[in-house]
């Protein structure tokens, strides 16, 4: 059996209340997650944290402090595990990642990491949040990126074989803003350790419950923009009863070097926000808006805490004018809407489709079931094509 490593990586964070917050639900997470795993695979467990060692010295595993100076990079810390532990495959963790997997979640992700050839497995190919590396010793050559997003694209373009989970509430969910923190709580999600965590918090949300009643009603339109994937976009439609409209702008924002301004960007950049805001009033009865790739400039964000703060509606801790305009106009509009970044219009979504049935007596049966036609009419249909020949 291959020494397989469970690599989990909890990078540095802001002093910020809200970035806080969610570092301290990264690492309540860690803990469950690790709770799950040990005992249950064969593998080394290895957590890498530049500046809250002491928070996991109580787990089973092994710790890697890195120095709070030190630039923390995705690739050099993974080939450094890599080498001083002498793996032969990874199970790699971002520290908000993989909280929600099941046992048997965890077990194809453990016979994956024993394949004999060099291949790899991501949550989400365009953007990953947790992998496994089948030949852990084929990373060490490469130039892995500073960030785990993009290295999907690089180790295929390195002609390793990629594949991807089938995308699901557990697969896409990471915990990365206080909005995924608000959702998890909303739809009483999580282990043990984030839940007791989350009870402490008080995330009250203004719009929030508002806009989570429109997803079940049949004649309501929602609108959806940002960095929404095909695939949890239909996914989401068939769990949900509205209608759905919208804009997938800014897919690859992070993974890819170019930085192409999303249409809305530039239309933003030219006659301001509010015609958008006026238009989805008047179009939809409710909207959830990835702002990342609408707001950045030359594809740079503004730090955490202001990005955190836009997402709570919290005005008053905003200095980036832009921001403050944007947030503002999305508060006052006469519409519900959820602001966030791309884990909204992702994990989010499978958790939005669970919140807006709380307390509903709705049947669950939202869509007809698709025809597969009629098994004795085909046979019938058979026989006589073959009589003919």
């Amino acid at each position: 059996m291959k020494k397989t490593g469970i690599v989990i990586f909890h990078a540095p964070s802001g002093e910020s209340v809200l970035e806080q917050q969610v570092n301290r639900a990264r690492i309540a997470s860690v803990h469950d997650l690790l709770t799950q795993l040990q005992n249950r695979v064969d593998a080394c467990i290895i957590v890498c944290s530049c500046n809250d060692v002491f928070e996991f010295e109580t787990l089973n595993a092994h710790i890697i402090p890195t120095q709070d100076s030190e630039i923390f990079h995705f690739g050099r810390h993974l080939q450094q595990v890599i080498r001083e532990h002498a793996l032969d495959s990874v199970i790699y963790f971002g520290s908000g990642s993989g909280t929600l997997l099941s046992e048997e979640q965890f077990a194809d992700l453990f016979a994956f990491s024993q394949r004999a050839d060099a291949s790899a497995l991501f949550n989400n190919y365009y953007s990953c949040d947790f992998a496994v590396f089948a030949d852990a010793k084929a990373l060490l050559p490469l130039h892995l990126p500073e960030r785990d997003n993009g290295i999907g694209f690089l180790l295929a373009d390195s002609g390793i074989h990629c594949h991807s989970l089938p995308r699901s509430l557990a697969s896409q969910f990471d915990l990365d803003t206080p909005i995924d923190l608000v959702l998890l709580k909303a739809a009483g999600h999580g282990g043990p350790r984030i839940r007791a965590f989350l009870d402490t918090l008080d995330l009250s949300h203004p719009t929030l419950d508002s806009l989570s009643p429109l997803l079940a009603e049949r004649t309501a339109l929602v609108y959806l923009v940002g960095r929404v994937s095909p695939v949890t976009w239909q996914a989401f439609e068939r769990q949900v009863a509205c209608r759905t409209a919208g804009m997938i702008e800014g897919r690859g924002m992070k993974a890819y070097a170019d930085r192409q301004p999303p249409v809305l960007s530039s239309l933003f950049s030219d006659k301001g926000f509010s015609e958008f805001f006026h238009t989805l009033e008047d179009s939809s009865d409710g909207a959830i808006i990835d702002t990342r790739p609408l707001l950045a400039r030359q594809g740079q964000l503004p730090d955490p805490h202001e990005r955190f703060s836009s997402d709570l509606f919290d005005i008053p801790a905003l200095r980036d004018p832009r921001w403050v305009e944007f947030t503002q106009q999305a508060l006052t509009c006469k519409i519900p809407i959820l602001l966030g970044g791309h884990s909204l219009v992702s994990g989010g979504l499978y958790l939005l489709s669970e919140i807006c049935w709380k307390g509903r007596d709705l049947p669950r049966r939202l869509h007809p079931d698709p025809y597969k036609g009629d098994g004795r009419q085909h046979e019938s249909e058979s026989g006589q094509t073959s009589d003919r020949h």
